[in-house]
């Protein structure tokens, strides 16, 4: 497994063809023009809206992913966010070289206690290490989550409560003192990354924004890794724009289109339950993407 400290890990969108299915072209091109980038591990999740996939598709688009991976990098799926479509997943998973799986957090009918259960039958199925994703309270407490590592169920965790100040976060720091900072992994893009590695040590983070513009978002891993926090920061605020309309609209729904109108390959219709972007709303998005795959910083 390529280590989380030695590359930015990209959470694309899944492109699909205008009867929603996994469009294998679209797919190589976004993959190949992020590896272009210096990124070599790619995490398909929220972004990919594996939460709305087919159980009948779920083997097909693993095998897409496979088949379609530029070299020396690593593919992430994920699986659920229900506790029995995990399962069942967990055994096609076992048929793929991937290094690991994240399990998708589910909000609703659950429990802290029921969840650190089902992720950990889910890691023993798949016979690996899991990605274990941090989104809310509620879901695993610091306590749970540091047990589930402590029994080797985890191969890092993303951590992507968001906050109104990322310096004021008590659950982070909780988190931190119960479980290795290199096993952490800042989950929101760049905008809370120099907090995030300068101050809490984490090891390194995710990019939606980067998949448009990944030389970028390499170069601020690489700045943040020289403590050279001035270049991070001129970095971090060239993918503000965009990450702005994607906290304003929606984040899945703005990095999907965002894809496309940056032309780096069609992405074709989200799948229900979700919509594509009003005309208004794709305007401020095509001139945000453009002006990131031109930025020169």
């Amino acid at each position: 497994m390529i280590p989380v400290s030695s590359s930015v890990i990209a959470v694309p969108p899944l492109a699909r063809d205008a009867h929603l299915k996994a469009a294998a072209a679209p797919n190589r091109r976004i993959m190949a023009h992020i590896a272009a980038g210096g990124i070599r591990i790619f995490l398909y999740g929220g972004n990919a809206v594996f939460y709305h996939i087919r159980p009948s598709e779920y083997a097909g688009i693993l095998a897409m992913l496979a088949e379609n991976a530029p070299a020396a990098t690593d593919i992430i799926p994920s699986a659920g966010p229900s506790y029995g479509l995990s399962m069942d997943q967990a055994s096609i998973l076992r048929d793929f070289p991937f290094p690991t799986a994240m399990v998708l957090p589910h909000q609703g009918l659950n429990t802290p206690d029921g969840v650190a259960t089902g992720i950990r039958h889910f890691a023993e199925a798949y016979g690996k290490p899991v990605v274990v994703y941090l989104k809310a309270e509620g879901y695993l407490t610091p306590a749970l989550t540091a047990s589930l590592v402590r029994d080797g169920l985890v191969s890092w965790i993303k951590y992507a409560i968001v906050r109104a100040d990322e310096h004021d976060d008590p659950f982070l720091s909780n988190l931190l003192a119960m479980v290795d900072p290199s096993m952490v992994v800042s989950g929101m893009g760049e905008q809370p990354v120099i907090h995030h590695l300068r101050d809490r040590g984490m090891a390194g983070f995710t990019t939606g924004c980067g998949c448009l513009h990944p030389a970028l978002s390499t170069r601020m891993l690489t700045a943040c890794q020289a403590k050279d926090w001035q270049t991070a920061e001129i970095v971090r605020a060239s993918f503000q724009p965009l990450e702005d309309l994607r906290n304003a609209i929606n984040p899945v729904r703005v990095l999907h289109e965002a894809v496309s109108l940056a032309g780096i390959a069609p992405t074709g219709p989200l799948p229900p339950l979700l919509s594509g972007l009003t005309e208004t709303e794709r305007e401020a998005v095509a001139e945000a993407a453009t002006d990131l795959v031109s930025s020169g910083h």
